[in-house]
């Protein structure tokens, strides 16, 4: 947003913030209840609106959880779906059931873990906990600004490039409220950081953050690991190093950067906002835009929506495949989350 639109736009920015303050003060206070429950229940979420890599850290919690014998449920909100209510994932799931992110989760999980959605997280957390049997540990994905509940553990995440310090209130900036929301958290991520971040920049970086944060909350760092393409359309394997980007996210830059340093050549990028819910005439354009040998690359988030019962005969047809990521962390990250969420499940001495 240019400078002198988002100076313009700041005195509806602190009205929001405002609002946003008093409704917070509301839940510290007591005065809005906020449930809590005997179970964990783990939130990752952002202050910024879009784009900082919930998807991958959640199912990098979620193995986690696993490794240490926990059964864990994915809770989500389900942002873009057309439906209501409470709905838990199953074999016949689309994005527009669920939305593309939970059915992301539940594909990469091959529907061993529970993947739900609910609009209202403290109903959902309530019909997940009476389920037979109930989950040891539900993640909350993307749940940072819902306050009827209160987690066991906050994970706030924030963009390397974009962090919440340095970003302002909607509508002048992209917050969804002040960066005082960061004393919420237990654990703040830097995500999609430069995997040579020096010690020294992040020692700067995580300054900053503790501006807004209680004293003793660690600050950690992330990164993606980029894997080798997976077909999603009709061809088995990748012929050429010209591709055509197609995206539906709200960040693709960091995918463009990856794809140039692996020595891809992007000739064209249909790049559309985040959640898109791509057509029959979004497809032929993408194809339209294909030369010989060339192929489509596209993200995981985009394919699941690209898999869509209307579509799939049209992507069936093209060279189409998804660049998958993991998250990884950066010097002793993972121990410290890993430290975090140990405690959980001891069990608590009887005094």
């Amino acid at each position: 947003m240019p400078h002198f639109l988002a100076f313009l736009l700041l005195p509806f920015a602190w009205l929001y913030a405002t609002v946003l303050h008093v409704r917070n003060w509301l839940y510290d206070k007591g005065i809005k209840e906020s449930a809590r429950f005997a179970i964990p229940v783990i939130s990752v979420g952002n202050l910024r609106a879009g784009g900082t890599g919930k998807t991958p850290h959640v199912a990098w919690l979620v193995r986690e959880l696993q490794v240490l014998g926990q059964q864990p449920a994915i809770l989500s909100r389900g942002y873009g779906r057309r439906t209501r209510g409470y709905v838990e994932a199953d074999a016949t799931a689309t994005a527009a059931t669920i939305g593309d992110e939970p059915l992301q989760h539940y594909q990469d999980f091959q529907g061993q873990v529970p993947v739900v959605v609910c609009e209202n997280r403290r109903t959902g957390l309530e019909k997940l906990f009476r389920q037979e049997p109930p989950p040891t540990v539900v993640v909350l994905d993307d749940a940072y600004q819902h306050r009827r509940v209160q987690p066991t553990l906050n994970i706030l995440l924030t963009e390397q490039q974009r962090p919440f310090y340095q970003d302002y209130v909607l509508p002048a900036g992209r917050l969804r409220e002040s960066r005082g929301g960061a004393r919420r958290a237990d654990a703040v991520i830097i995500t999609k950081c430069a995997p040579d971040l020096t010690a020294s920049q992040q020692a700067a970086s995580a300054a900053r953050v503790r501006r807004y944060t209680r004293s003793a909350v660690p600050v950690l760092f992330s990164a993606y690991r980029y894997g080798a393409p997976v077909a999603v359309g009709g061809a088995a394997r990748v012929e050429s190093p010209e591709v055509v980007l197609l995206t539906g996210i709200a960040q693709p830059g960091p995918l463009r950067e990856y794809l140039a340093g692996a020595g891809y050549q992007i000739t064209h990028h249909a790049a559309f906002a985040d959640h898109h819910t791509f057509t029959a005439a979004d497809i032929a354009a993408v194809a339209g835009q294909l030369r010989p040998g060339q192929s489509v690359f596209t993200t995981q988030k985009d394919a699941v929506r690209l898999l869509e019962p209307a579509l799939q005969a049209a992507v069936a047809a093209l060279p189409i495949f998804y660049i998958p990521i993991q998250v990884e962390f950066l010097a002793d990250g993972a121990a410290q989350l890993q430290q975090l969420l140990s405690p959980l499940f001891q069990p608590h001495a009887v005094v």
